[in-house]
């Protein structure tokens, strides 16, 4: 067995001295049969206090973070008050782009140097929201740690990396009433926004089947090696193996089929992996015998697929490949008993056909035929908010998103992702684990909302 000195590895992955703080963070992905209940108020709709001036402080500012900084310092009714990365170099870019806006953010204390700093950050500078952009064992802690100091959490995907921290950010929540949401940006893309809108109106008829990736190769990133995400998600290829980041595509699709609200919930998973091949023919490939990427034992398959039953017996297939060489997907494919709705690249198929385009449901309705449909469906948050937004990245994606969560919490809105959605969507990693171990045996989800998803009301469709 080929072994790697994790000394160094821990000291770049950026803060990870926040797993101090919780107990059990690198447990075992076992499910949680029996839960106690916290002794908190349920958060399915649960809508904080107004705020007029949203104080704002962010751990991690690499490049995801140093996005959210920036584009959130833009927005009315922010105030950027704390940064704190493990790098100053990191820390001192996002202070000088969030100053550059209206002269709102001028007294922002910098955190850096330290892996623990992000904890006196948040005793000191006291925020109402916190944004968590690092790696991803320390979302848990450092979500819970937020919402323990008075802070509402908006974390990176995933959420947490084991059932039994999305059991202790579940229970942190309720007690602490503080909202903590995993930003899943993908909700917000102009089609999946589209497909949410025609299947509230019934365009598919009653749901039956979803589809949804994350199909993306990410082999270059093993060239970040001292900063940055290939220097610790490599780690995760080589020591996992399961479906470790599934909440891209799984996010939008659990939403059109409203499970954990009210019409149905996830119920039971199964998983199995291919061979691991292509991450160590990489490293064989483009490093040196005695090169650290050479040293580590590759155990996760290259694609992992996984089927998830709900409760009314609806299925999702989830799949993920950081490694293959194959064009970027996220299916993104819901299926009805009136047509189907799908991704990479768009199109619609319908019982019937679609008006202007096709005669039936035996051919794609794509390309320059889906504009009326367009002009038909566009969600009307889109249709607000495209051309403030559209230059914020991810074809707009991410600046809906961030304007949505300032817009909630000014307003007093609940968020459109809750803490419970957040658990689900990324219990599909451990869960996914335990039953490649198991050579696919069925893995039942944990409920975290305890059955009260069946009187959380869905998702609306958001003017």
């Amino acid at each position: 067995m080929k072994n790697l000195n994790r000394r160094n590895f821990l000291r770049k992955t950026s803060l990870s001295g926040a797993a101090l703080i919780s107990g059990g963070v690198l447990s075992s992905c076992a499910t949680v049969k029996e839960v106690p209940a916290s002794g908190g108020q349920y958060m399915g709709g649960f809508a904080a206090p107004p705020l007029s001036t949203v104080r704002v402080a962010f751990i991690g500012v690499g490049a995801r973070g140093s996005g959210h900084c920036k584009e959130i310092a833009s927005l009315p009714g922010t105030e950027v008050v704390a940064i704190c990365d493990l790098y100053e170099d990191y820390a001192e870019r996002s202070k000088t782009a969030a100053m550059a806006y209206e002269g709102r953010h001028q007294d922002i204390a910098l955190y850096h140097g330290e892996e623990n700093h992000w904890m006196r950050m948040l005793e000191e500078v006291k925020p109402d929201a916190v944004f968590i952009s690092t790696n991803w064992k320390n979302h848990a802690p450092m979500a819970i740690k937020t919402m323990q100091m008075g802070a509402h959490a908006f974390v990176e995907v995933p959420i947490a990396v084991t059932i039994e921290e999305m059991w202790d950010i579940v229970n942190t929540s309720e007690r602490t009433r503080k909202h903590c949401m995993m930003m899943e940006n993908v909700n917000y893309g102009r089609d999946e926004l589209m497909y949410l809108n025609m299947c509230r109106q019934g365009v598919i008829g009653e749901l039956l089947h979803a589809e949804a990736a994350y199909i993306h190769e990410l082999r270059f990133q093993m060239e970040e090696q001292e900063r940055a995400t290939g220097s610790w998600r490599t780690h995760h290829y080589a020591d996992r193996n399961g479906n470790l980041y599934p909440t891209h595509g799984l996010g939008p699709v659990a939403q059109y089929m409203n499970l954990c609200r009210q019409d149905d919930n996830f119920r039971r998973l199964v998983s199995y992996s291919t061979p691991a091949r292509g991450r160590e023919l990489y490293a064989a490939e483009n490093y040196p015998a005695n090169h650290k990427w050479n040293q580590l034992s590759y155990g996760g398959g290259d694609l992992n697929t996984s089927i998830i039953k709900t409760n009314m017996g609806r299925t999702v297939m989830v799949q993920w490949d950081e490694t293959s060489p194959r064009p970027y997907s996220r299916h993104n494919l819901i299926q009805g008993t009136k047509g189907t709705l799908a991704g990479f690249p768009t199109r619609v198929a319908l019982e019937g056909g679609v008006e202007g385009a096709t005669d039936s449901h035996h051919r794609w309705a794509q390309g320059e035929q889906l504009e009326t449909l367009y002009e038909k469906y566009d969600h009307p948050l889109y249709k607000r908010l495209n051309s403030s937004t559209k230059n914020s990245g991810h074809g707009g994606m991410d600046g809906i998103m961030r304007y949505r969560i300032v817009e909630c919490l000014r307003q007093g809105l609940p968020l459109d992702q809750n803490v419970y959605e957040g658990c689900f969507w990324s219990a599909v990693a451990p869960l996914s684990e335990k039953s490649v171990a198991e050579d696919g045996m069925p893995q039942d989800f944990p409920d975290f909302t305890r059955g009260n998803w069946s009187s959380t009301a869905p998702l609306s469709i958001i003017t």
